[in-house]
């Protein structure tokens, strides 16, 4: 089953770029995405620019209306995801522990909808 792994944290809680911090923080992610790789559940994965750059769009009543930034003002912040194809929930939370992130935000998990024809 594929789960997609969405990746919350505090932008400030993020290494700064151009920082050994961030380095370190960016090759642990390097190594996260060969492990799942090696493993066979790797499917995609991406960062997400800052929030700074995001747009929200909504419809009311055949009204499109944009806002700048993200829908909900919160402390954390969507930042990437991962799809990963796992057998199970229990080894969907085992890779997503290994997230680096996950050590400082959170890491939700969810099932994809697989829709029949």
């Amino acid at each position: 089953m594929k789960y997609m792994m969405l990746i919350y944290s505090a932008e400030s809680a993020e290494p700064s770029y151009g920082t050994p911090e961030f380095s370190a923080h960016i090759e642990a992610y390097f190594a996260f995405n060969e492990t799942m790789t090696k493993r066979g559940v790797f499917v995609e994965g991406d960062a997400l620019e800052s929030v700074d750059s995001a747009t929200t769009v909504c419809v009311r009543d055949g009204k499109t209306n944009t806002t700048d930034g993200p829908f909900a003002e919160t402390k954390e912040q969507l930042g990437g995801f991962y799809i990963l194809d796992c057998k199970d929930l229990d080894e969907a939370i085992e890779c997503a522990a290994q997230i680096p992130s996950a050590a400082l935000g959170r890491v939700e998990i969810r099932p994809l909808v697989v829709f029949e024809h």
